[in-house]
């Protein structure tokens, strides 16, 4: 995830090379670093850099690499001729890598040759069953041709092996929520709340999903995690205070009177509903009459 301090720098250094202030190599070195997709921009200005003998021989060794990221840039925009050029000189210079052999199967994806695509990447496994590139990309060319079920299972495989992968968990989860598979995308966030126990948005995502589930247990537990959340994020988190509010309603229209809500949780409701009056006082004064009145549906205006 870029930090706003990143993102900032990365604008800053964009909007400079755009308006021919320099700096066309330490923007591509920006992009590669922070792991961002801006291929529009990393193929015009890598072009004017391979397309200028000087420039590229100033490169050194890492002439290689801008090699490497414009023709994925290439493929990203459909540029394919570029592409094809760019492995083309790569291959000349590494004849045997594995890494020119990915790029090349990527390559084969954005043409669309699936099968060809497939063969290449078992026989990378086949030399290297412990390759993460190539598990992921697996999962990528599946879910590029809209086979969902099959992204699952290749990155379930992924995940036998690779059980520390964070992305790889938060991905899996997402893609059952779209499937509306709810009890498994939960237990995706419990691996991640389990391995990374104080990032507020894990908290957030269970929640969201048990809160989805439904069910008084569900929606006790939503509840604890929506809190745990603020704690995490220093009641700053306006969704999670959101979903208390609905998820004490929704507890209440379950027991209809029939269970009293203990002191800890009435405090908590009314702190709840006052940091959320308190927010919106100060970022939306205009919205604060809306907030009132489905407080009030909820009957849990402060």
């Amino acid at each position: 995830m870029v930090s706003k301090f990143d993102e900032l720098e990365l604008n800053k250094l964009e909007n400079q090379v755009d308006n021919g202030g320099g700096g066309a190599w330490e923007y591509l070195c920006l992009v590669r670093k922070l792991k961002v997709r801006r291929s529009d921009k990393v193929l015009k200005h890598g072009l004017s850099i391979l397309n200028d003998p000087n420039k590229r021989s100033n490169l050194g060794g890492d002439e290689w690499i801008l090699y490497e990221q414009v023709a994925i840039a290439a493929m990203d925009t459909q540029c394919l001729d570029v592409a094809k050029e760019c492995v083309k000189v790569l291959r000349k210079r590494f004849p045997d890598s594995k890494r020119v052999g990915r790029v090349e199967g990527m390559l084969l994806e954005a043409k669309g040759s699936w099968a060809e695509a497939e063969k290449a990447y078992s026989s990378f496994l086949e030399d290297n069953p412990l390759d993460q590139v190539i598990h992921k990309r697996r999962v990528a060319m599946a879910k590029a041709q809209g086979n969902t079920l099959e992204a699952i299972e290749w990155l379930n495989k992924y995940l036998e092996i690779f059980m520390a992968d964070h992305d790889a968990w938060r991905e899996l989860a997402e893609i059952y929520i779209c499937l509306q598979m709810y009890k498994q995308a939960a237990f995706c966030y419990e691996e991640l709340i389990l391995a990374q126990p104080t990032v507020p948005l894990y908290h957030l995502s269970y929640a969201d999903v048990l809160y989805t589930l439904g069910g008084s247990e569900n929606l006790q537990t939503a509840k604890r995690y929506y809190a745990s959340t603020i704690e995490l994020s220093g009641g700053k988190n306006t969704r999670a205070l959101f979903g208390i509010c609905l998820c004490t309603s929704a507890i209440a229209q379950l027991t209809k009177g029939r269970n009293k809500e203990d002191r800890s949780s009435s405090d908590l409701q009314s702190l709840v509903a006052t940091a959320l009056e308190k927010d919106y006082k100060r970022r939306a004064p205009s919205k604060l009459p809306l907030l009132t009145s489905a407080l009030r549906s909820l009957k849990l205006s402060s």
